[in-house]
């Protein structure tokens, strides 16, 4: 997304919308390789916005303008193709079908008010598949479901359906049959199809709003027409119904039905509930609805930085009107566990443009329910909300999900510091599913991604901006603590002439439970410590254990007792009484034994039944302690186990192979837990 009205192969210009009920926004959804942007670039070619259709595998498509997704063949990023069908404007949102890239998915389902989920005709549905199928209906987003790859010389349409019908239930249903290269409507012409006929207007009556319609049928009388195809679109936005058709991107064939079904069965923004909207203080707001004339609230779903245009917001308007040359507040909160710090700004918007792929083109205006292109938000980030100055919103976030790949970078010379801090905030403000952690214990730079794909296009785009960076191992953070009791004489005398140093203090060092941090106990019994002292001994201590006795880790769960010592009435002072206290530390762990501890986690994982076996097998090759299993819906389990935090540095890609990419897990810190000393002594080299 960066260059402005380029040709880039296209034969239209960009068309301003006036009334919500002329747009529908359609996220195509499906598994990498399904062949969306293939379809995309036919539909654009069919309705004249482009004058030819790109190609994936030369690099030429409109949506995949990414130099990472050319160089994968496969998108990595949501993006908008707008086409125009009669007076219909279609937004088709193109997103990755890849499982690292579910967060521009997410961010597809929130700009859009329905689903086109794209499967192709010989290869079946992958359980990969039924997940992006589930993560549509957590957000009750309508579907439909295209066939493409027709003419493919494995294809069977009839057995796809089925095989579609048995993932995703039996609300899936054909609204075309391919005879050859064309298409038979079984609405108009499906006798030949009696069957299909059948169910398909069974299905569209058992969600009409006329209770009297099903009697009717049932009773033998021929529905009109007419009535069927209203009730289709009704059908549809229930979510509960998803009509079937076939296209073939390379015949052409399908297209014109497919776009005629979009603009005909497929609801349009009035039809979708707006967000909740709060003030910026968290009061609710009346709810909202997509009326032009209503109060401006809009959302940033993607945030892209491109060398030419700078920043570039992609934003859907909610309510009111954007309008150029006009302030807007820009407000984000709530994401702060991310890197988004809680921001608030009134900013001026120069131009709106339509985006088509990385092309801006553009428009006086964006009304509710349409899509457009901001640049130049210096404060704009993903989920940001953009609202009037005058009446500053935010809108509720959309769920998204937690990264669990990380992975360190440094810069490979002093000079690269600069670049690669730059390209860090860029990178953090657009993508919502990274999450940068700058680990103070570790000293180490750790991006969270969500798997090796994800960080793949990270690694890109930071050198990309000109920061040379290399990769090195994940540390975990370790703790020690005493393992059983330990005496400690600290004394620390100098006398080198004039004013000297003299403190001595003996300590009790005793280990507590795990968890319960450190304790500081006086004993000292005839002020051989003087008391101004004592808080100096104490300092120390503290000091010290945050140093670490060996190796820098830090120690933990202990209680030192101050049960005797000795002052000098000049030479003592309390820098004398630190070093004193950190030395007899020193002395009761060279006397007692210590034992390093690791973090433990407490992990969720969902995943199919079928995979259970494996994945507690593998659990207890990782030290795992299963906590126990239940019963999860949709034919799934839900595990809760303790792994140590070492175990899963590459556990997000490692449950993905164990179960063909549709286990998920979860991760939180639990506690500390004693390292078995064969790992102790590895980790201690």
């Amino acid at each position: 997304m960066g260059s402005k009205n380029s040709d880039n192969g296209t034969s239209a210009g960009a068309v301003a919308v006036d009334d919500p009920a002329k747009v529908r926004n359609v996220v195509l959804v499906g598994p990498s390789g399904a062949g969306k942007t293939t379809l995309t670039e036919a539909l654009l070619a069919a309705t004249g916005v482009l004058t030819r259709a790109g190609s994936v595998t030369e690099g030429t498509t409109v949506c995949d303008h990414d130099p990472a997704a050319v160089r994968q063949q496969r998108s990595v990023g949501l993006a908008v193709a707008p086409i125009q069908h009669g007076d219909i404007k279609i937004n088709l949102i193109d997103t990755p079908g890849y499982v690292d890239f579910v967060g521009e998915l997410r961010a597809g389902l929130r700009a859009a008010d329905a689903a086109l989920f794209v499967v192709n005709a010989f290869e079946g549905v992958d359980p990969a598949t039924i997940s992006l199928w589930e993560e549509c209906a957590l957000v009750g987003m309508p579907r439909a479901v295209v066939i493409t790859r027709t003419d493919h010389h494995r294809a069977d349409f009839g057995a796809e359906v089925i095989a579609c019908q048995a993932a995703f239930g039996a609300g899936v249903v054909p609204l075309y049959m391919p005879e050859g290269d064309a298409l038979v409507g079984l609405l108009t012409s499906g006798a030949n199809y009696p069957d299909e006929r059948a169910a398909l207007i069974e299905g569209i009556i058992a969600e009409s709003e006329d209770e009297t319609l099903m009697e009717r049928y049932l009773e033998g009388e021929e529905i009109d027409q007419d009535t069927l195809i209203a009730d289709l679109e009704t059908a549809v936005s229930h979510g509960s119904f998803h009509p079937v058709m076939p296209v073939c991107a390379a015949t052409g064939m399908g297209l014109v039905e497919l776009l005629d079904g979009i603009a005909r069965a497929f609801p349009s923004p009035l039809e979708h509930d707006v967000p909740d909207v709060t003030s910026v203080d968290g009061i609710p707001q009346p709810r909202m609805a997509a009326d032009p004339d209503g109060p401006l609230v809009a959302e940033v779903v993607r945030t892209a930085v491109d060398s030419y245009v700078g920043r570039v917001s992609l934003v859907r308007v909610f309510s009111g009107t954007l309008r150029p040359e006009r302030p807007v507040h820009v407000s984000g909160h709530g994401m702060a566990d991310r890197g988004h710090e809680d921001h608030d700004a009134d900013e001026r918007v120069a131009h709106i443009y339509s985006p088509l792929g990385s092309t801006l083109r553009e428009v006086p205006y964006c009304v509710a329910g349409d899509l457009c292109a901001l640049t130049k938000l210096t404060t704009a980030e993903t989920g940001d909300t953009v609202s009037a100055p005058e009446q500053p919103l935010l809108m509720a976030p959309w769920d998204m999900p937690e990264p669990l790949l990380p992975i360190a970078v440094v810069p490979r010379t002093r000079s690269d510091e600069d670049n690669l801090a730059r390209n860090l905030g860029r990178l953090v403000a657009s993508d919502p599913t990274l999450r940068l952690d700058r680990n103070a214990e570790t000293h180490q730079m750790v991006l969270w991604c969500m798997g090796e794909a994800h960080a793949d296009v990270v690694l890109a785009r930071l050198r990309a901006g000109g920061a040379e960076i290399d990769t090195e191992p994940v540390r975990v953070p370790f703790r020690e603590t005493f393992a059983g009791s330990g005496k400690g004489h600290g004394r620390h005398v100098k006398q080198s002439g004039g004013h000297g140093q003299y403190a001595v203090c003996d300590i009790l060092v005793e280990p507590l439970p795990r968890g319960a941090g450190f304790e500081f106990v006086d004993k000292v019994v005839g002020g051989s410590v003087p008391h101004q002292f004592i808080p100096s001994v104490e300092k120390g201590v503290r000091a010290q254990l945050e140093r670490g006795l060996h190796d820098g880790t830090p120690v933990v769960d202990v209680r030192v007792t101050l049960v005797d010592g000795k002052a000098h009435s000049v030479d003592s002072s309390d820098a004398a009484f630190q070093t004193a206290g950190a030395l007899a530390l020193k002395e009761a762990a060279a006397a007692a034994r210590t034992q390093r501890l690791e973090p433990m986690d407490e992990v969720a994982i969902r995943l199919p039944d079928e995979h259970l076996g494996t994945v507690l097998g593998d659990l207890s090759g990782r030290r795992g302690r299963v906590l126990g299993t239940e019963s999860d819906e949709g034919g799934r389990t839900l595990i809760r186990a303790e792994v140590p935090s070492s175990e899963l540095l590459r556990y997000a890609v490692e449950l993905r192979s164990l179960t063909s990419g549709t286990g998920t897990f979860t991760r939180r810190f639990s506690r500390y837990d004693p390292l078995p000393e064969a790992l102790a002594a590895r980790a201690a080299k």
